[in-house]
């Protein structure tokens, strides 16, 4: 029989067809062995089969009814395949390559039955070039169009990625809140290539890496899947079963699992954890420490985790583990400075009778950071008492560091009794010289302009006056107890740390029950209303009533301030003033005559009788005796004895002299120097405070008897010369 080129392949294609499922198993293994990257997926094995059975098909077809190359159809599905291959991260060349060994099989097995057709040399050639000729052409044509859908697929993915890489450049690591920036990895990623996703960081403060395995602790600081009431899956939920963990939650990796091995190497890795899960575990890692891992699973979607998506995973995490790690080294610095400015600030108010004491504290937003606003309430002698607030200018532990320099400053001034303007006056000397050390420093975050404002009150309870003068602050409230709200209107002082400009006092009339409220601008001050708004608001809060003077300090801030976080710091002080009466005080005109010391240790005894403290009527003339005779001696007439009967009972006595008392050892043969020793030794304080005109020599003393024979004060005694 004679046969043709086109009729020899024709009948050489019908005599194999019914052996196709033979070539196609023969196929299948040539590929398994050569090209093994097309096996190892199941997915992605069973699309490959059915490749090469539909290619074996199509070809064989196509010869046996002599259609021309270009007009055989390749499968339907092929293009598909090859995006299928690129969204795997599969390499082009092993599709190609695939190509090239199926070609070279099926071309073997159609020259095989050539010879068993006819044994005419001249028709075997001819069809045998043009076997290789349609083999090549449909290899060819199959394969630039397999090419061009993998590289347009491969183009998609390059753009979906670098989408996704600029999205989470933008959407992670929106604040400086630890667990936020977490959770926003997880969104991020359920968004786009995750069904569940946590994310644990190890419970440690410095956030170091462990050097070994073990039982490592971490906690749960974020986690999402979409399936609704699924909080996620974790590596050993998905293998072993085990509850999931609630939010926050420690929980640890054990030993040799796939998570405690990722944190101990800081090296990302892929799992398939069964038949349509698999799993990306991917460490946090940032500036040289691993600070945990996260989990991203796949159990919905049909494909598996491939290296494109690992290498996704990574840059994002990467991206989110900075951020993470600058919200841990602000939140250590923020709590530094909190811990450093409440170690600062009065932890409760002190005890005394003059004013019922409420005060807050709020830090400004973490944005801003903890800012220098300070307040106190200080016992002075006279059963006075000073309230101060004040507003160091910037955010930081630098000036929650300055704040604690000026509230000591402003301790030790009113430790000696200086009247407000006074006080203010060398605060300001303080503020001047502390900002010279600070333009000194060569620690850029701390140099700069070092300013302040306060308001510096004392209230006294017996004259029922308060003096105040302010350096730059804003004005005080003052509530009577009729209801009436009125803004202090006093002199406008310079901010501290100008220098040489003067402050002025001023005393007003303060009744009991009055209620004074003395705050930072932070507190009336606002993004969406100026300070007379502000100021408003705060008038017509202190007027409404309240059970208590804390639940008007919460009225206040609730009125005043946004429910979140201030934009500034906020320090706010009140006070309800107390008067004391005429039963607790005692005053008597004592004139400038040795003889009037024995009348006034007779006056002082008759009011300790009164009062009902005659145990301390020995002690107690011994001190105004002393103190009496100094005034005559050393000091200027008008001369005032007053007793004040209050937590204690304090002994003053005024004159018009300037000359300050002092504390000094006699010698043996000394006929004076120890009075004032004898008073130190009798009272628990004693002090002296200057006037406009004259001075006041004040002592303190308990209200229960001191031990006089007791051996600490035989010894103390016996110790000082000239004391027998």
């Amino acid at each position: 029989m004679d046969f043709t080129a086109d009729s020899l392949l024709s009948r050489a294609a019908q005599k194999l067809s019914p052996r196709a499922d033979e070539l196609i198993h023969d196929v299948e293994q040539c590929l398994r062995r050569e090209v093994p990257e097309l096996w190892d997926e199941p997915d992605i094995a069973q699309m490959t089969a059915e490749n090469v059975a539909e290619h074996v098909i199509a070809i064989l077809s196509g010869i046996e009814h002599g259609i021309e190359p270009r007009r055989i159809d390749p499968p339907a599905a092929d293009a598909e395949r090859a995006r299928r291959l690129a969204q795997r991260g599969k390499p082009v060349t092993a599709m190609l390559r695939a190509f090239r060994l199926g070609q070279s099989l099926i071309l073997d097995r159609l020259l095989e039955e050539l010879p068993r057709l006819t044994s005419d040399a001249e028709p075997i050639g001819a069809a045998t070039r043009k076997l290789i000729a349609l083999a090549t052409e449909y290899t060819d044509r199959t394969s630039e169009t397999g090419v061009l859908a993998f590289q347009e697929e491969r183009d998609r993915q390059v753009q979906w990625r670098l989408s996704v890489v600029n999205e989470a450049s933008v959407r992670v690591g929106t604040t400086l809140d630890i667990a936020r920036t977490a959770q926003e990895l997880a969104d991020l990623a359920i968004e786009h290539f995750a069904d569940a996703v946590t994310v644990d960081l190890l419970d440690t403060s410095t956030g170091e890496a462990p050097a070994a395995e073990g039982a490592l602790v971490v906690r749960r600081v974020a986690q999402r899947s979409v399936t609704d009431g699924h909080p996620g899956t974790t590596y050993l939920e998905a293998v072993d079963g085990e509850s999931s963990v609630p939010p926050q939650q420690l929980h640890r990796y054990t030993d040799g699992s796939p998570p405690a091995h990722a944190l101990v190497t800081g090296r990302p890795s892929r799992h398939h954890l069964g038949p349509s899960t698999s799993m990306l575990l991917v460490p946090l890692c940032a500036r040289g420490a691993t600070l945990g891992a996260a989990q991203f699973f796949r159990h919905h979607q049909p494909d598996a985790y491939g290296d494109e998506d690992l290498l996704l995973a990574q840059e994002i995490a990467a991206r989110a583990a900075v951020a993470i790690d600058n919200a841990r080294r602000y939140t250590h610095a923020r709590a530094t400075a909190l811990a450093l400015q409440r170690s600062l600030l009065p932890r409760s108010p002190p005890t005394q009778s003059a004013v019922e004491i409420a005060c807050r504290y709020l830090p400004a937003a973490a944005q801003l950071g903890v800012g220098g606003d300070w307040y106190d309430v200080i016992p002075l002698s006279g059963a006075r008492v000073a309230l101060v607030v004040g507003d160091v200018v910037g955010h930081g532990i630098h000036a929650a560091a300055t704040m604690g320099r000026l509230r000591t400053a402003v301790r030790t001034l009113a430790d000696i009794d200086l009247p407000p303007d006074e006080l203010l006056t060398h605060l300001d000397d303080v503020v001047i010289r502390l900002s010279a050390e600070v333009s000194a420093e060569t620690d850029t975050e701390s140099a700069g302009d070092l300013g302040a404002t306060c308001l510096y009150a004392v209230y006294d309870p017996v004259a029922g006056c308060c003096t105040l003068a302010r350096a730059g602050h804003v004005l005080p409230v003052v509530m009577t107890r009729g209801g009436t709200v009125d803004i202090l209107e006093l002199p406008a002082g310079p901010p501290l740390g100008l220098g040489g400009l003067p402050f002025e006092a001023v005393e007003i009339d303060l009744p009991e029950s009055s209620l004074i409220a003395l705050y930072t601008d932070g507190l009336i001050e606002a993004l969406d209303h100026d300070i007379e708004t502000g100021l408003t608001r705060l008038c017509h809060a202190l007027a409404q009533p309240s059970a208590s003077l804390e639940a008007t300090c919460d009225t206040i801030l609730e009125a005043l301030l946004p429910a979140d976080r201030p934009h500034d710091d906020v320090a706010l002080l009140l006070a309800r003033t107390h008067a004391l009466g005429d039963r607790q005080v005692a005053t008597w005109d004592v004139d400038a005559d040795p003889a009037e010391v024995a009348r006034a240790r007779a006056s002082v005894s008759e009011q300790l009788t009164t009062w009902g403290l005659e145990e301390l009527d020995f002690t107690t003339e011994l001190v105004v005796s002393e103190l009496v005779t100094n005034a005559i001696r050393y000091g200027r007439p008008p001369i005032q004895l007053r007793l004040i009967h209050d937590r204690t009972l304090m002994c003053e006595v005024a004159d018009a002299g300037s000359t300050t008392p002092h504390l000094r050892r006699a010698r043996v043969f000394d006929e004076g120097g120890r009075g004032l020793f004898l008073v130190a030794q009798l009272s628990e304080n004693w002090g002296t405070r200057h006037a406009r005109r004259g001075k006041t020599v004040w002592a303190e003393c308990a209200l229960s008897a001191p031990d006089l024979f007791s051996d600490a004060a035989v010894l103390e005694v016996e110790g000082i010369p000239g004391v027998v």
